[in-house]
């Protein structure tokens, strides 16, 4: 089969298709249509990320794609739409084979291409806004990197699960129109945001900061919480991982809340499960939209990772495997 390698940590550059062998049949079997790419991927290429997988590697964490074969008491059978959760490497690859508990039946209406851009973002957005979050209805949520993956995942989840206004923080404009399109209710420009988001509010500030990025906005996002505000913190695409003074949390009455989806779903067996429960209906009857991914060719993995790491990409980014 082809799939991509990582022979060496130089960054995604050194991405290759390559020929190998099949994975073995002790799971569900899927041949995979389309991969999906995330921020893990790009750090992983240089080494950066904490989990160290051995060289050479193939990248990627989900995919979607047919089950040609699966054990007689999974819950999916040969013939099956599914989207699967290779959990960090081994995705991008014509064929992969997993555990049942992490295959999930795709409903009709979902594409490959959006199926395999689903699972990570999705999930994560789910567990950081119902689990570690507490999302109420009436709320409103601020998403930084509100064009990228996580950022268009939430603007699409947060109404679902009861906000009632989902501010999107961009870089530019040209992001903004991207927030947009995946149903902010406001955008406001990174330099400034604190202003504009107390002008938004009449000085109130948030019920919920989500936040991928970290940086040096992390300050300014507990400034713009309201009593009772949670920042969930899912991530660092900015690089620098910010460090909090607790003194604003007693004072201001605010959470700094830790979003670490993998590692939950690792202490809480069937979680996984539940939250496909909830989701895929949302999608099922359009009540949450799919993801509208930007497609790569298999062949280009490299250019795909690297859209990541150089935060070119917006949305979702997905490889075409065939």
């Amino acid at each position: 089969m082809r799939a991509i390698h990582i022979p060496r940590l130089d960054g995604p550059s050194v991405a290759e298709l390559v020929d190998i062998e099949e994975p073995g049949t002790d799971g569900v079997v899927i041949e995979v249509h389309a991969a999906g790419v995330a921020f893990p991927d790009a750090l992983q290429t240089r080494g950066l990320y904490q989990y160290k997988a051995p060289l050479p590697y193939i990248p990627g964490a989900e995919v979607a794609g047919v089950v040609r074969s699966a054990p007689a008491d999974a819950h999916v059978r040969a013939g099956d739409r599914v989207a699967g959760l290779t959990l960090l490497t081994g995705g991008m690859a014509e064929v992969v084979t997993l555990p049942a508990e992490r295959v999930f039946a795709l409903p009709d209406s979902v594409s490959f291409e959006a199926g395999a851009g689903v699972l990570f973002n999705d999930l994560t957005v789910h567990f950081a806004l119902r689990t570690r979050g507490r999302l109420a209805a009436g709320e409103t949520v601020l998403v930084h990197g509100a064009a990228g993956g996580i950022g268009t995942s939430t603007l699409r989840l947060a109404p679902a699960f009861g906000a009632a206004r989902v501010i999107a923080v961009v870089s530019t404009e040209a992001k903004g129109e991207t927030a947009r399109a995946a149903g902010a209710t406001d955008v406001v420009l990174a330099d400034g945001f604190k202003d504009a988001v107390a002008e938004l509010t009449g000085g109130r500030g948030v019920d919920i900061v989500l936040d991928p990025v970290g940086g040096d906005r992390f300050t300014d996002s507990l400034r713009s919480l309201a009593p009772g505000g949670r920042l969930l913190v899912v991530g660092f695409t900015g690089g620098e991982i910010p460090t909090v003074k607790v003194n604003r949390l007693l004072l201001n009455n605010v959470d700094a809340v830790g979003v670490g989806w993998g590692a939950w779903t690792m202490t809480h067996p069937g979680y996984l499960a539940q939250q496909w429960a909830e989701l895929a209906p949302l999608l099922a009857s359009g009540a949450v939209s799919a993801p509208e991914p930007e497609v790569y060719p298999f062949e280009r993995a490299g250019d795909a990772i690297a859209s990541l790491e150089n935060r070119s990409a917006t949305g979702k980014v997905v490889l075409k495997v065939r």
